[in-house]
C-alpha cells in the first residue's frame, strides 16, 4: 500500500472525485446526533472525515488506514482544517485492530466504509468487525463500486480491467454477506445501486 500511494497521495483526491461516486451522499446520510462517534475504516487522506466533520461539527471522528503515507497526507490536512480536536486517525489493519487500544473508545454510534472494501483481500472480514463495533442503534454505511449493469456490457469490463491495475476488485456479493451478517445481530439492510449502478450503497442499522 505505501509504495501504490507514495506518489498517488499527492493527486489522489483531484483525481478520484471523477469516479468515486456517491461518498458525499454518503456523508449525508450518517446523521449523527450530537456528541455521538463516527468511525472511518480505510480513510485514506482524511477527505471524509474532514467533510463529515465540517457537517456535523458536534460529533466525534475516527479513523484508520495501512498506509502510512496515505495517513501523512491526512494528518497534514486535518491539522490545516484545524479540526485536530475533533478528528483522531491511527494506522491500523482493518481486518484485525482494536479501537479501544487505539482509541479508547470499544463503540461507536456510526461507521462507514468508502471505496476501501474493494481494495481489502479479506473484506468479509473488515464487515464482521464493523459491525462488532456499533452501538445499539447504530449503523454501518458503506459505499463502493457496483456492478454497472445498466452500462453497456464494454464499459463494465473496460472498468474492471483498469482498476484492477490498481488492485481493486468490485465486491459484487456485498448485498448478499451483509444479508446474512445483519441476520445474525439482528440488524436491518438497506440496499441501493445510485448512478445506474455504477456504485453500490448500504446501510445496515443494528436493533436498539
Amino acid at each position: 500500500m505505501n509504495r501504490l500511494y507514495r506518489h498517488q497521495r499527492h493527486i489522489y483526491d483531484f483525481t478520484r472525485k471523477y469516479y468515486l461516486l456517491g461518498r458525499d451522499r454518503l456523508i449525508e446520510r450518517l446523521n449523527p446526533r450530537a456528541g455521538d462517534s463516527v468511525l472511518e475504516i480505510g480513510c485514506g487522506t482524511g477527505r471524509n472525515l474532514i467533510r463529515a466533520a465540517y457537517r456535523y461539527p458536534n460529533t466525534l471522528f475516527f479513523g484508520i488506514d495501512i498506509s502510512t503515507e496515505m495517513l501523512m497526507s491526512a494528518n497534514e490536512a486535518i491539522a490545516r482544517s484545524g479540526l485536530a480536536s475533533r478528528v483522531v486517525i491511527a494506522r491500523a489493519d482493518a481486518t484485525a485492530f482494536n479501537p479501544a487500544v487505539l482509541f479508547g473508545k470499544a463503540q461507536f454510534e456510526r461507521a462507514f466504509i468508502s471505496y476501501s472494501l474493494s481494495m481489502i483481500p479479506k473484506w468479509r472480514s473488515v464487515l464482521e468487525i464493523a459491525l462488532s463495533l456499533l452501538a445499539r442503534g447504530g449503523e454501518l454505511h458503506v459505499v463502493d463500486f457496483g456492478d454497472q449493469r445498466a452500462f453497456p456490457s464494454w464499459f463494465g469490463a473496460g472498468l474492471r480491467k483498469w482498476l484492477a491495475r490498481f488492485n481493486v476488485t468490485p465486491r459484487d456479493e456485498l448485498e448478499f454477506e451483509l444479508a446474512m451478517l445483519a441476520g445474525r445481530v439482528n440488524a436491518v439492510l438497506h440496499i441501493e445501486r445510485p448512478y445506474n449502478g455504477y456504485a453500490q450503497y448500504a446501510m445496515v442499522r443494528r436493533g436498539g
